[in-house]
């Protein structure tokens, strides 16, 4: 009969790897870089991370921005319209 999906049988070749071949790392980067290296590797981290973005283009984000400038519309007009109704429905009941 084979192994269900996920035996825990037989591991994968990844969870093979003894602890001894993991590598201990003491401080790392931060360990040997004073404050001022700890803010340039900082900021290179997040220009990396920026270049990751898809950034949408200048017809998208007028797109988008029209989406969201209709929805908050909407929602003003219906938040108004209840804000009305209770006025006029406490006014009633209080006299």
């Amino acid at each position: 009969m084979t192994d269900a999906v996920g035996s825990i049988d037989m591991p994968d070749a990844q969870d093979e790897a003894p602890e001894s071949k993991k590598k201990a790392r003491k401080g790392g980067k931060r360990g040997k870089k004073g404050p001022f290296g700890r803010l340039a590797l900082f900021y290179r981290q997040i220009v990396a991370e920026l270049r990751k973005v898809v950034w949408p283009t200048r017809s998208q984000l007028s797109t988008y921005t029209t989406v969201v400038i209709v929805f908050v519309v909407i929602m003003i007009g219906l938040v108004t319209v209840i804000d009305y109704g209770f006025s006029h429905l406490i006014k009633y009941i209080f006299g």
